[in-house]
């Protein structure tokens, strides 16, 4: 049994690891379930419900970072869960979508966006344990807007009418820009690796 002393440390501990922007990081892989068992489940209005309840979930992905950062709540928690959290919203979203209209969503578009998700976290994976670190670059932040864009079209594409149209092609630009930035961040593992090691006792 933990003596008392030890109880005042291990609260403290609990209130950093679960500060407002793990919250919203939680609450975001908590609406997955919700917002996929809207989409697939036939009720009238179920595409604005729907589109509501992701772009709710896209915006707790700014709100955690933003106030990690001006707040100082940066923590390894949030470090891994933020990540994770996205990749499963978007995933599990783009599956869903595939469910609904698998001509308007294509299997395989998926397949690929989904692929590089993981390729990606994977390399991440791999170069920090060997003390490397990939920073996110400006590829990745257009990637997560037009997944984002290209998903909250999908989901009201049959309300879109004459501008239907823009819902696939915005598909296409997601996947392009998905596929680019993985790609960026396997060429610029590969220059980390390449690189000549400074000689010992160079500053």
């Amino acid at each position: 049994m933990p003596t008392p002393a030890k109880l005042p440390g291990g609260s403290r501990a609990t209130a950093v690891w679960l500060n407002l922007p793990n919250l919203l990081t939680l609450g975001r892989i908590l609406l997955v379930p919700v917002i996929v068992a809207v989409l697939l489940t036939r009720f009238y209005g179920r595409e604005f419900v729907g589109l509501a309840l992701f772009l709710l979930a896209a915006l707790t992905d700014f709100l955690d970072g933003f106030i990690a950062r001006r707040r100082k709540q940066i923590t390894r928690l949030g470090k891994l869960l933020d990540p994770a959290a996205d990749k499963i919203l978007t995933t599990a979203a783009f599956i869903a979508l595939v469910e609904i209209d698998p001509l308007v969503t294509p299997a395989w578009m998926v397949a690929l966006i989904v692929s590089r998700e993981f390729a990606v976290s994977t390399l991440r994976s791999v170069a920090a344990v060997e003390s490397m670190v990939i920073a996110a670059s400006w590829s990745g932040k257009v990637k997560t807007v037009t997944q984002v864009v290209a998903i909250s079209l999908l989901i009201i594409y049959t309300q879109l009418g004459e501008f239907s149209h823009l819902a696939p092609i915005s598909l296409w630009v997601a996947l392009l820009a998905t596929l680019y930035s993985g790609v960026e961040y396997f060429v610029r593992y590969w220059q980390l690796l390449t690189a000549p090691t400074p000689p010992p006792g160079t500053p």
